[in-house]
């Protein structure tokens, strides 16, 4: 029954005197007595998303819808008539401050689930911290795949749910012909094994692959943009993240190149990015996304008109800042189920939890812990928003692992 406290023998189930009103000097122990408090205490959660550095481009939005969707859960008389309360701190973009935050966030905050992480190296920060101490991180960025932990639960897109479609669309429209260009860290190199995984698999082949720092400035991109110029492949195939994507594109505009004809096509690259490049720099690009500003619904309709309201009319949605929004709305509706933190107990009733979200229904994934989520291909505008030109008839089942690799996909035209 919803709201109502667990039993105390669940919360102290690992505790050795088996005494539930003495918990013990483990951090799991202090962590618990913390989830026991009086009902009128607050829901303490933690936040960690990078609003300075490299990464704060995206990172900024993130943190902008999780927190729109606390003051709206706030305002609607919180969980079980508690208030959410976040514990925030920013990691600069620096990939080990994460864990150190998770860590300080758990041990310190006494907090047992996290909400952060945009690129897969935060998140592998964070991992083991949350596995050792039970602690529970909701990530909502797109990621490589290959990987499933009990103790996150995965909001964004797996590769079957964005690169097997773009994959298509641009052999369908463009040509065989790829040049990788990405960011040199975990997400881009896997995403780019991925991706030619289907190229080979599908008659095309990869004619260029380079890789910059994740800290690269723009002349760190001229010499690729020349060596592509060189190369004339048929898509360019970017995986660059933060500040980086606004200086590929841009450099690529400077000499240039036609979208029309070689297009950028992206995995990462949201209305954010293209808002930091120039509308005129990012149209004609194409991105795969789940989610676009533009996505028709009333539910997304009255996610952008609160979003513009909080944070300003010339901000724009993405991918991630939904994402980060449907999630807590996911977490606080597991919440209400369980009245209880305690990360055994909300996991359960995470599991198979759905959501009308901006990009219609989403459902976590009890077989993964990942999300079913929409497919969608969009290409940027001159208004700095995406037209999208394919999308899928209903959500597409999370599979991290592309154990159903080979089936068709789930995408169509757009009716």
């Amino acid at each position: 029954m919803a709201c109502n406290l667990p039993q105390p023998a669940m919360l102290f189930e690992s505790n050795k005197n088996n005494n539930p009103s003495r918990p013990s000097n483990s951090v799991e122990g202090l962590i618990m007595s913390n989830l026991t408090q009086t009902t009128s205490a607050p829901w303490r959660i933690g936040v960690l998303f990078s609003r300075t550095g490299f990464m704060s481009v995206i990172e900024e939005t993130q943190y902008q819808g999780t927190q729109l969707a606390i003051e709206e859960v706030n305002e609607a008389g919180g969980v079980c008539g508690r208030e959410l309360v976040p514990v925030a701190y920013d990691p600069g973009s620096d990939s080990a401050a994460y864990g150190h935050y998770a860590k300080r966030l758990m041990i310190e905050d006494q907090v047992s689930t996290i909400f952060g992480c945009y690129t897969s190296s935060s998140r592998k920060a964070v991992l083991p911290v949350v596995e050792r101490l039970n602690g529970l991180l909701w990530y909502p960025t797109l990621y490589e795949g290959f990987e499933a932990s009990p103790n996150v639960i995965y909001t964004g897109a797996s590769p079957n749910q964005n690169s097997l479609a773009l994959c298509r669309y641009l052999m369908d429209t463009f040509g065989t012909r790829f040049y990788f260009v990405g960011s040199d860290y975990i997400y881009p190199r896997e995403s780019n094994r991925v991706m030619r995984e289907l190229l080979k698999s599908n008659g095309g082949s990869v004619v260029g692959e380079r890789y910059v720092n994740v800290y690269a400035r723009w002349q760190d991109f001229v010499p690729i943009i020349q060596d592509i110029k060189r190369v004339r492949p048929d898509v360019i195939f970017s995986t660059v993240v933060g500040e980086g994507t606004v200086f590929l594109y841009q450099a690529y505009a400077n000499v240039g190149l036609d979208p029309k004809q070689v297009p950028i096509a992206s995995l990462t690259t949201t209305e954010a990015e293209i808002a930091a490049m120039g509308f005129d720099v990012g149209e004609g690009h194409v991105t795969a996304a789940s989610y676009f500003q533009g996505v028709e619904g009333s539910a997304n309709n009255a996610f952008v008109q609160r979003f513009k309201k909080r944070f300003g009319a010339d901000i724009s949605t993405n991918m991630c800042a939904e994402a980060s929004y449907f999630q807590l709305h996911l977490f606080a509706k597991a919440l209400e189920q369980v009245n209880s933190l305690d990360t055994e107990v909300l996991r359960s009733m995470v599991f198979g939890t759905s959501f009308d979200a901006p990009q219609g229904a989403v459902t976590v994934n009890p077989m993964s812990g990942h999300t079913d989520l929409w497919t969608r291909i969009g290409r940027a505008n001159r208004q700095g928003q995406f037209d999208v030109v394919s999308q899928s008839k209903e959500p597409v089942h999370a599979d991290p692992f592309l154990i159903g690799y080979g089936r068709a996909t789930q995408t169509g035209s757009v009716q």
